[in-house]
């Protein structure tokens, strides 16, 4: 069959993908923990420096930006988090697969 992925010979090994998920894990998870860091760190920021203002529009609008860069800050950590964790997980199954001689269903 020409249409085999595994029969090419330009096809990686399967511990060179086993290695890319673990390699792309520690990244995400790198960018993950300096996202939380950074997250941590605006908070803080915020929370030595209040508005002061007798207008409660200004109050108001102040504390919906704060909460908007803090919140989106928690989100890109937490979405790194969960991919990090996830690519994690799949390098343990290939690495699972590769170990008890089952086939991969990954395609490329």
């Amino acid at each position: 069959m020409a249409d085999d992925p595994t029969s090419s010979p330009l096809a990686p090994p399967a511990t060179g993908k086993i290695l890319q998920c673990f390699s792309g894990s520690f990244v995400a998870g790198t960018i993950a923990m300096l996202a939380y860091r950074m997250m941590l760190s605006i908070a803080a920021n915020f929370a030595a420096r209040p508005v002061l203002t007798d207008n409660p529009a200004v109050a108001n609008i102040s504390s919906a930006v704060r909460t908007l860069v803090v919140g989106m800050a928690a989100l890109g950590a937490g979405i790194f988090g969960l991919a990090a964790l996830g690519i994690f997980l799949l390098g343990i199954q290939l690495l699972f697969q590769r170990l008890t001689g089952r086939p991969s269903t990954l395609q490329d």
